[in-house]
């Protein structure tokens, strides 16, 4: 019986802690607006700057290199880790220089996991390179081309 109410009181503190911690928080100042926005464009450029080269492998541009992908989906992993504490600061009621459109802190949930989709595709790709697996590597960089696809065609100004 303890183990039982001891189980649900950590699955609902767990249940609180994850949901508070990824809560949306409308912008304070135009100062944290702008903040927010300035290490939103860091982190996506620094993402975009470790995507141009397994594009360019998938498209047989430049030849698979296990490192270079092992080492670019490690980035991009951990980038897109730090995406949605950017994220969650609601920015919508200041102007600014940004194309991310309003529509995500109106599905936050979704972008969300727009986010783990990017997450999971830079890990499983960080995996098949160092398994070496060369069979994988073009899936895997799709996969992760494709959720890069998904959330720009939704969240992002073009």
């Amino acid at each position: 019986m303890k183990k039982t109410v001891l189980a649900v009181i950590f699955g609902a503190m767990t249940t609180f802690v994850a949901l508070t911690a990824s809560a949306v928080e409308p912008a304070q100042s135009e100062k944290q607006a702008e903040s927010a926005m300035k290490f939103r464009q860091a982190t996506l450029q620094l993402i975009r700057s470790n995507v141009g080269a397994l594009g360019a492998m998938a498209k047989d541009k430049i030849p698979m290199d296990a490192q270079t992908i092992e080492k670019n989906a490690m980035r991009i992993e951990q980038l897109s880790l730090m995406m949605d504490d950017y994220f969650s600061v609601d920015t919508r009621k200041f102007d600014l220089n940004t194309d991310a459109l309003p529509v995500i802190w109106q599905d936050y949930t979704d972008f969300q996991s727009k986010i783990n989709n990017l997450t999971q595709a830079a890990g499983d790709l960080k995996v098949a390179a160092q398994q070496n697996d060369g069979d994988a590597f073009k899936g895997k960089i799709g996969a992760l081309l494709k959720s890069c696809k998904g959330c720009h065609d939704t969240y992002k100004a073009e």
